[in-house]
């Protein structure tokens, strides 16, 4: 049986960082934490990462390459409302993941102009995105919306979807880490971003919305 090879020290690293920013806060956890809980020297932290900053730009380049994956909306057919909520669960999923980045991220964006930087692209990226699909659902005769409110649709979606975890967290700090907790959290959130559009759907579409938000709130209760 082939096993696997031993993972190298520079991606333990960023494993370990990525844990212990999402549990603790980015703004919490020094490079000497990193390196007293990984066991090794500052000075074998520092051969692999310059200083923290360098650990978080390197996080940041898989969670954007992550990101850019999901944002890639298929070509070659319309979108329909369960792509929508499916797109929706991917989103919360990765946002869940590095979660330090949106827990923290006014505070980031102040002291890491390429974070500043790429976070805005990757704003408008999701607006753009949510954009498309509206348009999709008012193309198949599934939303009724003018360009306006669907402008302000997508915007609204993306501010709830961006800072629903910060709310999430003030809502309840104590169980922010506990599975179940936020597995629901997670569900709300995305039942959140979604209602943002229900009121503009029609038809056949307009009834599975109802279908499915009924059968999400059953679970959440």
């Amino acid at each position: 049986m082939l096993q696997k090879a031993p993972r190298r020290t520079r991606e333990r690293i960023l494993e370990l960082s990525l844990r212990l920013f999402n549990e603790f806060g980015e703004p919490n956890i020094t490079t000497t934490v990193i390196a007293e809980e990984m066991n090794i020297s500052p000075g074998n932290l520092y051969y692999h990462f310059r200083n923290k900053d360098d650990i978080v730009n390197s996080i940041f380049v898989q969670f954007e390459a992550e990101i850019e994956r999901i944002l890639t909306v298929p070509n070659g057919r319309r979108s329909n409302i369960e792509d929508v909520w499916l797109y929706l669960h991917l989103m919360f999923e990765l946002i869940w993941r590095y979660r330090f980045f949106y827990r923290d991220l006014n505070d980031l964006l102040s002291r890491n102009r390429k974070l500043e930087l790429h976070f805005k692209q990757i704003l408008a990226h999701k607006i753009k995105v949510a954009k498309q699909l509206c348009e999709d659902l008012r193309s198949e005769k599934s939303l009724e919306a003018s360009d306006n409110a669907i402008d302000a649709m997508a915007t609204n979606m993306v501010v709830v979807a961006t800072y629903w975890l910060s709310y999430e967290y003030v809502r309840n700090p104590r169980k922010y880490s506990e599975q179940q907790s936020m597995a629901d959290a997670l569900a709300r959130g995305c039942y959140q971003v979604l209602s943002q559009i229900g009121p503009y759907l029609r038809n056949e579409t307009a009834l599975l919305f109802q279908k499915l938000s009924e059968e999400y709130l059953k679970k959440l209760k």
